[in-house]
């Protein structure tokens, strides 16, 4: 059985550059982003995505996110594999722990979560669970 962690999430750090402009407005670009979190998970996120924007400014993306800090005061590191879709007004992420990546008292970790962020911080997100 697994368990839910809840809490919010900041924006900390933002640096993406275009690699590629396609036809019209679209771009293809890669971002690291480092985020702060704060409730049942606390640390620090540092992501590495790669970002596919459409001429209408909606946007799909992938990549790796490594997270350092706390699940429910159990102290380690462990990557997440995300994707989602930003939709103009919203990205949504959905999250996959990279099965073996945890570290410390987060090794075993296992889960998925979800991630919302809009213009207006914080974000929220949920993230289901396991230690082994």
């Amino acid at each position: 059985m697994s368990d839910r962690a809840e809490g919010t999430f900041t924006v900390a750090g933002w640096d993406e550059n275009t690699y590629e402009e396609l036809d019209g407005k679209g771009k293809l670009t890669k971002a690291r982003m480092t985020f702060d979190f704060v409730g049942d998970v606390q640390g620090e996120g540092v992501s590495e995505t790669l970002m596919c924007y459409r001429e209408d400014g909606t946007a799909v993306f992938t990549g790796l996110q490594r997270m350092v800090g706390q699940v429910a005061g159990r102290s380690g590191s462990y990557v997440l594999l995300a994707g989602g879709s930003f939709d103009g007004a919203e990205a949504r992420t959905d999250w996959t722990v990279v099965e073996g990546s945890g570290t410390g008292e987060l090794t075993g970790l296992r889960g998925t979560g979800s991630a919302i962020a809009t213009s207006t911080p914080p974000g929220t997100f949920v993230f289901d669970y396991e230690l082994g």
